[in-house]
This record gives C-alpha cells, structure tokens and sequence, in this order.
C-alpha cells in the first residue's frame, strides 16, 4: 500500500513538474508546439502506417509472382526433362531469367534431387538444396531465407507431383525495399511541408490569438503601474473582444475611482494641512498668552511676596517663603509647557536654535546625553519645514523616555542638495514596526503624515533589542531664505 502511495506521489510530481514548466512558456510558443507537434506525430503517423501497408501488399504480390514464375517453370520443363534434353531445359532457365527484373537464381532438381540445370553459372551454392524442400510434392512451397544478396522468396514447384523432380526459383525482396524506401521519402517530404504549412499557421493563430492576449497582458501592466487610460481595440466578437470590452470598462470604472481617490485624499490633505496649521497657530497663541501673560503675572506675584516676606514676622516671613516657592515652580513649569507648546526661539531664531534648546532641556530633565549636529547651509528653512522637523524631533525623543529606555541618542540635521535630510538614533531596547499599536503607532503615523504632507517621507528601522533609527527626507525650495555662515553644532550631555 506504502509503494502504491509512493509512486503515485512520484507521478503527481512529474506531472505537477510538467505543467510547471509548460505554464512558465509562452502562449506563442505553446501555440508553435501544439501544431508542430500535430503535423509531426500525423506525418510520421502516417508514415509509418503506409510503410507497413505498402510492405504487406507488396511483399504478397513478389509471393504470388515467384509461385507463378515458379509454376510455370516447373510446366515448361517437365518434357525437357523426360527427354533429357538438358540445353533446352537451361535454355527454358535463362529465358526465366531474362523476363523477371527481381530474378536471383533458378534451377531444376530430379526426383533424387541431383541438380540438373540452373543460373548460377560457375558453380552452384549446395548448402541453398535444404533450404526448401516441400514436404507434400503435391503442392508449392514459398519460404523467405537470408542470403548475402538480401532476402529472397525461395519457391519450390513439384514436377509431375514430383516424379520428374522440383523447380525452384528465387526472386529478391530488394524491389520491396526499394519501394518502401521511396514512398517513406515522399511521406517525409510531404511530412516537411506540413511543417512548413504548420508553422505558418502558428504563427497565424498567434496573431489572431496571442496577439489580443499579448495586449490585455501590456494593457494591464499599465493600469498596474496607474495608467488607466489604456484601453485595447476588440478585434472580434468573440470571447476575446468580450475581454477587452470588459477590460476597457474596468479600466474606466478604475480611472473613476482613482480619481475620485485622489480628490478626496487632496481634500484629505487638505483638511490636515488646516489641522495641522490651526493647530499651531493654537499652541503659538496659548504659548505667547502663557509667556505675555501668565508669566507676568506670576512674576508680579512673586515680587509682591519677596517684598511680604521682608516685611513680615517670622512667623508670616515663612509661609510667604513657601508661596514665592510655589510661585517660581509654578513658573518654571509655566515657561516648560510654552516651550512645548510653541518654542519662541522656532520663530524668532529658527530651527538650529530651537534644537539646541529642545535638547538642552530634555538631557536635563532625563540625564541621557544626546549629540546634535546641525549642517544647513545657512538657510533658514520655511516656516512649515522647520515646524514639522522640530515636532518629528520632539515626537521622537519623546518616544525615546517613554518607550526606548536607551543609555544615548544621536541627532543629525543636514542639507544634502536641495533636500533636508534628519536622523535620530537611539540605542535602546528597539521595536518590531510592523507590530506597533496603541500610542506609539499613532505617533509614528503622526510623525509620517508630517513629512508626508511637505513631500517627504519618514523611514523607521527598529528591531527588538537593537535600537531605534528615524529618517527624515524633505525637499526644500529655492525661495528658502539664507540666514547667514553655514553652522555646526554639538550639544552633549
């Protein structure tokens, strides 16, 4: 049972390893083959079948004619022989002779079966006596034995049912051969031009086949690539113009919808544009109302409480020291979430500046140092450019504390041509990007949609337990105004 399911797991193979490589063909190439293949295997079919026919027919016809030769042979010779008038029985031999084209050798035995005449002229070849020895003399016998002249039909004729001895007589199967031979040339040549005639009708199936199929094959690369304005001619009514029909009205349903697409992604970018923009213009507002206002105020207020503390009794000096204490936290914290909200710096003094301070602060507050370099040419950057790399930086360190737990942390800034190229690493415990979900997800996604909506991109390479790298790719235009000497820097906690 085990051999059974082996060797029909062996067929399926072979047979699954053949329709491998016959679909891995090309459909011209399939339609080639299939009517080579038809012609040759009907040709040779064809061949084969007429030579056996034609071998058959022939090779009882050269029987029938050496029975007949023979036979009358046999009746021409019995009064020689009775007379024993041998020259008239070789006489009646070489006329035999003379009138058969395919005639080998004769010659005419007595009852004892002594040789009396025959054709063979110098000298008579004994072993062919036992050869063919009829066994009833009442009748013929046809045998056909080998020699070195080729085959031979043997015929051997009674004389007088044998009284007067045995005629026999050899005509050669060489006429048959000849035959044969020539017919299987003209079959293959026939055969040949049926090649020829196939050959042209492949290659006029494949136009009239392959060719619209060819087309629907490039037609849909096409529309893969996002061109959809492709369409293919039908070239008939059949199946294949039903194809292209349909492909045609898939390709204008496809185009509707990528149009119909690119509108609502254009609004979609649209809309986060303004988000994104209003969203700025909000933390710009609150910071400065922060720093403008509430930091005025705090500070009035810890002015009006040093000036209470120095005119107030021990025990009132102490709890206005804890207010003033309270007020300046209060302050600091107010000044750290304006700078988080809106940085001054990012719109008074632009990016490199606004890094500097960023990074600053964050070694500060997480004791991990960070080394910063920044090689912009002396530009300064549009308003949108410098904003999204700030919030990507920010973004980034940001997941840095909360996610990363790294020992350092690598930032570049560079302009490269005319585009402005970022880089953060980190050495931390690293992530699989393609599994990221909840809020570190939403943040990278955010990250993207920014560089993304000024035409760049953001790469992420992380794996667990190899650290974390943030590429950043924007173009920049050449209205970019310049901001004076080209600077590097390098902030190191």
């Amino acid at each position: 049972m085990w051999k059974k399911s082996n060797n029909f797991s062996r067929i399926n193979s072979i047979f699954n390893r053949f329709w491998e490589i016959a679909g891995a063909v090309r459909i011209q190439t399939k339609i080639l083959g299939l009517a080579l293949g038809l012609v040759i295997l009907v040709g040779f079919g064809n061949t084969l079948q007429t030579r056996s026919v034609l071998s058959k027919n022939m090779e009882a016809q050269l029987r029938e004619q050496s029975i007949s030769v023979a036979r009358d042979l046999a009746a021409r010779s019995a009064d020689p022989i009775l007379l024993n008038n041998l020259l008239e029985l070789q006489d009646i031999l070489l006329e035999t002779k003379s009138n058969n084209d395919n005639f080998q050798y004769a010659f005419i035995l007595d009852q004892n079966r002594q040789v009396l005449a025959h054709t063979f002229g110098e000298g008579f070849p004994v072993g062919l006596l036992d050869l063919n020895i009829p066994t009833d003399l009442a009748y013929n016998q046809t045998v056909l034995i080998e020699t070195n002249m080729g085959y031979i039909y043997d015929t051997a004729v009674p004389i007088l049912n044998g009284k007067a001895g045995i005629a026999r007589i050899g005509l050669s199967n060489e006429i048959v051969q000849k035959a044969v031979s020539q017919v299987t040339l003209q079959s293959i040549s026939f055969t040949l031009l049926g090649v020829l005639f196939g050959v042209a009708v492949a290659f006029f199936l494949t136009r009239i086949l392959a060719r619209p199929i060819l087309e629907l094959v490039e037609a849909t690369r096409s529309v893969s690539r996002g061109d959809f304005s492709k369409r293919i001619h039908p070239w008939a009514k059949d199946e294949l113009g039903t194809l292209a029909q349909a492909f045609n009205k898939m390709s204008e349903d496809l185009a509707q919808v990528h149009d119909l697409r690119q509108e609502r992604e254009g609004l979609q970018r649209q809309l986060l544009e303004k988000v994104i923009s209003t969203q700025e213009e909000e933390r710009r507002r609150i910071a400065r109302e922060l720093h403008d206002s509430t930091s005025q105020s705090l500070t009035s207020l810890l002015v009006g409480l040093r000036m209470l503390e120095a005119n107030s009794t021990d025990t009132d000096r102490k709890q206005a020291s804890d207010l003033r204490n309270i007020a300046a936290q209060t302050l600091d914290e107010v000044h750290a979430l304006a700078m988080q909200l809106r940085p001054r710096s990012l719109d008074d003094l632009g990016l490199s500046a606004a890094l500097e301070r960023l990074v600053f602060d964050w070694q500060s507050r997480n004791k991990v140092p960070v080394d910063l370099a920044i090689t912009l040419g002396g530009l300064r950057l549009s308003e949108g450019v410098e904003t999204a790399l700030y919030r990507i930086i920010q973004e980034t360190l940001t997941n840095v504390v909360r996610h990363a737990q790294a020992h350092s942390v690598s930032i570049l800034v560079e302009r490269r041509n005319d585009i402005i190229i970022a880089v953060i690493e980190d050495d931390g415990k690293g992530f699989e990007v393609s599994t990221t979900k909840g809020e570190l997800h939403l943040g990278l996604l955010g990250m993207r949609e920014r560089a993304e909506l000024l035409g760049g991109r953001l790469t992420i390479e992380s794996n667990a337990g190899r650290g974390t790298s943030v590429f950043v790719e924007i173009p920049i235009r050449e209205e970019e105004n310049s901001i004076g000497e080209e600077k590097t820097r390098s902030v190191s906690g």
